[in-house]
């Protein structure tokens, strides 16, 4: 296997991350420019708290793609450097960033929080299973 390929996925986040930041903006920008907000209104605890949901969704969304994906950048980095990269990482990082596009896409559109925390649930599973058979690997346990 090319160690190389575990970097598809990893792109394919980055541009999630893309997407998302510009799908922010698009959102924000104009519900702004609307508002006519005042200075005090401005401050980040009084904006969070007026923005509405189909403002805020997005923007968490964006926080949330640094989390949780951060640590799979590092273990896909980690991986690349050991040598360790074979046909199952590369599937499951696959798992992961799709299952992060579609948490992303149900958290900036239609907000159905159950389905929201499955598609989280699992694709962080992924991760998790990902980060421990690495370390098994590491420690020599596998």
């Amino acid at each position: 296997m090319e160690q190389s390929s575990i970097f598809t996925p990893v792109f394919a986040l980055f541009l999630l991350t893309l997407i998302v930041w510009i799908y922010l903006y698009a959102k924000r920008i104009p519900w702004i420019q609307a508002s006519n907000l005042t200075p005090e209104q401005m401050t980040p605890h009084e904006f969070e708290r007026i923005q509405p949901d189909a403002v805020r969704h997005p923007s968490d969304n964006f926080k949330n793609l640094f989390e949780i994906p951060v640590l799979f950048y590092v273990l896909c980095i980690y991986l690349y450097a050991t040598g360790s990269v074979d046909g199952l990482y590369v599937a499951a990082a696959w798992g992961f960033v799709l299952l992060r596009y579609l948490h992303s896409a149900v958290h900036c559109t239609v907000n159905v929080v159950l389905l929201r925390f499955a598609l989280y649930f699992i694709g962080t599973s992924i991760f998790w299973l990902m980060t421990a058979r690495a370390a098994l690997q590491h420690f020599g346990v596998m």
